[in-house]
């Protein structure tokens, strides 16, 4: 785990005020159990992501809890796939051949 000072440390373009105001609106969440603040990889990399969005692509404070909310279900729904994909890959071959044809059938006629 990483508290504050290693987070920013890690995180160039990032200060220690900026990161309590991104905690305060909850575009960054510290692991609720621990004792003190503390971070973890995917921290870091969400606040890295966060310094591109704004410094980079200037996406503004009023948008960035959109923009952010829609990055993460993006994620979510990419984690769901890889769980569907490797329940998927543990069916026997001719379950498995089956779903593949259907799963085709249906994306081409969705379209």
């Amino acid at each position: 785990m990483l508290n504050e000072y290693d987070l920013i440390r890690r995180v160039r373009r990032l200060s220690l005020d900026q990161l309590r105001l991104w905690i305060d609106d909850g575009w960054l969440r510290p692991d609720p159990q621990a004792t003190q603040v503390a971070f973890t990889e995917v921290d870091v990399a969400r606040a890295e992501l966060i310094c591109h969005l704004r410094l980079d692509l200037d996406v503004n404070d009023e948008a960035m809890p959109v923009v952010l909310s829609l990055l993460d279900q993006l994620y979510s729904t990419r984690h769901q796939l890889r769980i569907a994909a490797e329940a998927i890959g543990h069916l026997p071959a001719d379950a498995r051949d089956r779903l593949v044809a259907e799963l085709r059938r249906r994306l081409t006629t969705d379209h």
